[in-house]
């Protein structure tokens, strides 16, 4: 099966960490003005899901969000949640580990897409 949202080690070793001191997550990533598109972390249930909000999948067993207008102009990629050094968004919970979530990407095949596409309908 082809994910939507899929996570480098470096960040499902980071996710466990969170996990262990905050206990369960979710992510929403985000699309604008605070953070850029920063994948932003917080404990399950500290933001608030929307009918504008789409689940795109999990990272380390936590439910990763997307706004739907985001979605349109990435549902070609399958984004790879990394992490790397430095702060992120303020209200995300890696930045006092001295880390942050980082979205990368990459275009689905034609065979890729065609399947999401089988699949979604």
């Amino acid at each position: 099966m082809i994910e939507r949202v899929t996570a480098t080690d470096a960040a499902l070793e980071l996710i466990d960490k969170l996990k262990d001191k905050h206990g369960p997550l979710m992510f929403h990533q985000s699309g604008g003005c605070c953070d850029g598109s920063s994948p932003m972390c917080y404990p399950d249930g500290d933001l608030m899901i929307g009918k504008q909000d789409l689940l795109l999948g999990e990272i380390g067993s936590s439910p990763f969000y997307i706004n739907k207008k985001q979605y349109e102009y990435w549902k070609h990629t399958q984004l790879i949640i990394d992490v790397v050094d430095g702060r992120g968004g303020m209200f995300s919970l890696e930045g006092v580990e001295g880390k942050r979530f980082l979205s990368r990407s990459r275009a689905f095949t034609k065979e890729e897409a065609a399947e999401l596409q089988s699949i979604e309908r």
